[in-house]
């Protein structure tokens, strides 16, 4: 049973979700699988990004929370099959953190950030039995955004030494895929316009490297600024008395024009 208080624990936590998934708990709870729960984590980790971006206290400590009761119900899970539980999981946490800061648990003398960084690297890559480069990169986990991954991808390819030398050449790049798409697209051959969006894709991935941008952050902002200015000209449309169906292209073109240097709307 559990006993209604002003201030629960993580023991508390534990013994909830023990119950949720018992024989008197809730059925939706019950049913649920690693598999079929995937998804919740992602959205729940993306939740605490927007709240940690939104710069509410409150709000990110319930979405951390959030995030926390996924462990929680992923443990619990494996419990029940007796795979691993939530012990053996701060067991492995801890157990990784002391291994990867010899230079605070061990005898290992760093003298920056960027030594740590190295060093880290490297035990990572051993923990994980990556003998080659192209292991590594292999190792970039699938399921993160494209973008994001393609950033991680392109930072371990420059640490084994295969990189572009400056921005500059990762820009005239950029041109070249550019151009090559325009090809692709005069041919009409849907697999070459694919495979040349990718490319493109890919080397503005490189492009934020070389700029110190995270491509994830940018584009989101992109997005929000489009956003802004979408509703800024639906706005003038509606003070005509008109919808974007009914306002000739030339002129919706003027309207977007006047929110773009609006700087009430990113302008």
């Amino acid at each position: 049973m559990i006993e209604i208080k002003q201030n629960y624990t993580l023991p508390d936590l534990l013994a909830i979700m023990s119950l949720l998934r018992s024989e008197n708990g809730c059925p939706w709870d019950i049913e649920q699988t690693h598999a079929s729960i995937r998804m919740n984590v992602i959205e729940e980790a993306y939740e605490v990004a927007e709240a940690i971006d939104s710069g509410d206290n409150a709000l990110l400590k319930e979405e951390l929370g959030d995030l926390l009761l996924q462990i929680v119900f992923h443990a619990q899970i494996a419990d029940e099959s007796g795979e691993y539980n939530f012990d053996g999981i701060c067991d492995g946490i801890c157990k990784k953190l002391i291994y990867r800061h010899p230079h605070v648990f061990g005898k290992l003398s760093v003298g920056s950030t960027g030594e740590v960084l190295r060093n880290w690297d490297n035990l990572k890559s051993k923990s994980k039995g990556e003998e080659r480069s192209s292991d590594s990169l292999e190792n970039v986990p699938h399921a993160l955004p494209a973008l994001m991954r393609g950033e991680k991808v392109g930072k371990r390819a420059a640490g084994a030494g295969f990189d572009f030398c400056d921005v500059n050449e990762v820009i005239a790049r950029l041109k070249e895929e550019l151009q090559e798409l325009e090809f692709a697209v005069i041919n009409k051959n849907n697999d070459e316009i694919e495979d040349e969006f990718g490319d493109i894709l890919f080397t503005c991935c490189n492009l934020g490297r070389f700029l110190k941008k995270d491509s994830e952050k940018a584009l989101t902002r992109a997005i929000n600024k489009f956003i802004m200015r979408f509703r800024a000209v639906e706005s003038l449309a509606e003070e005509k008395g008109k919808t974007f169906a009914e306002i000739p292209q030339q002129e919706l073109n003027e309207l977007w024009e006047a929110a773009k240097h609006n700087k009430n709307f990113g302008g």
